[in-house]
């Protein structure tokens, strides 16, 4: 089990995009990520921020405390508040969603590039990216494919795929996704000779 899918549940995605790619000559490479990047440095930052205000805070309570008692409580503040928040639930809440989005748009284009999807036979070469913790969707086209099928078509897709993923219907969002994809690409780009460049099966990182 990935954690986000049963095993049942990433043979399925593999025997779909098989079944796909037997309609068209486009490849299709789907790739799950748990987050797109740590972010430990946020939580340390906010944890940071609480350990300096808390003297000030402390100053309003009505009985003096020694310096080391303000140390202690600092430390131990700065500890909790760093490791507190880095649970996904508060983790996501704290992220500005443009650093989200950056962080997953860039891991979504590493792994074009290592899945080899620049390299397929007239650039046929689609990337469905997912990352989890950021709730991030995206569609990557290779030239050949992005010629004739224009990044609204994906839009659309993209909008009704991230919607899933938010509710956590992470396997039902890729069943979506890829019955419309296969549909685009099998009329765009329809078979013409049996080749399979890349894997099928869904790539977790």
């Amino acid at each position: 089990m990935s954690g986000l899918l049963t095993k049942t549940q990433l043979a399925a995605i593999a025997d779909q995009i098989t079944e796909i790619e037997k309609a068209t000559d486009a490849e299709i490479v789907t790739v799950l990520a748990k987050q797109a990047d740590d972010y430990y440095y946020i939580p340390t930052l906010w944890a940071a921020m609480a350990g300096v205000i808390a003297p000030s805070a402390l100053l309003l309570l009505p009985h003096w405390l020694v310096l080391s008692e303000i140390l202690l409580i600092q430390v131990s503040l700065f500890g909790v508040l760093a490791l507190l928040l880095r649970s996904p639930f508060l983790l996501r809440r704290l992220i500005p969603k443009q650093v989200r989005h950056w962080r997953a748009s860039n891991l979504a284009r590493r792994q074009f590039l290592e899945n080899n999807l620049h390299h397929t036979e007239g650039g046929l070469g689609v990337l469905i990216f997912v990352s989890e913790l950021e709730r991030y969707v995206e569609i990557l086209a290779d030239r050949g494919v992005a010629e004739q099928i224009p990044n609204e078509t994906w839009a659309l897709i993209v909008q009704s795929f991230t919607q899933r993923v938010g509710q956590g219907e992470v396997y039902e969002g890729f069943d979506q996704c890829l019955q419309a994809v296969g549909v685009e690409l099998a009329a765009k780009f329809p078979i013409t000779q049996d080749k399979n460049e890349l894997p099928n099966h869904l790539v977790l990182i």
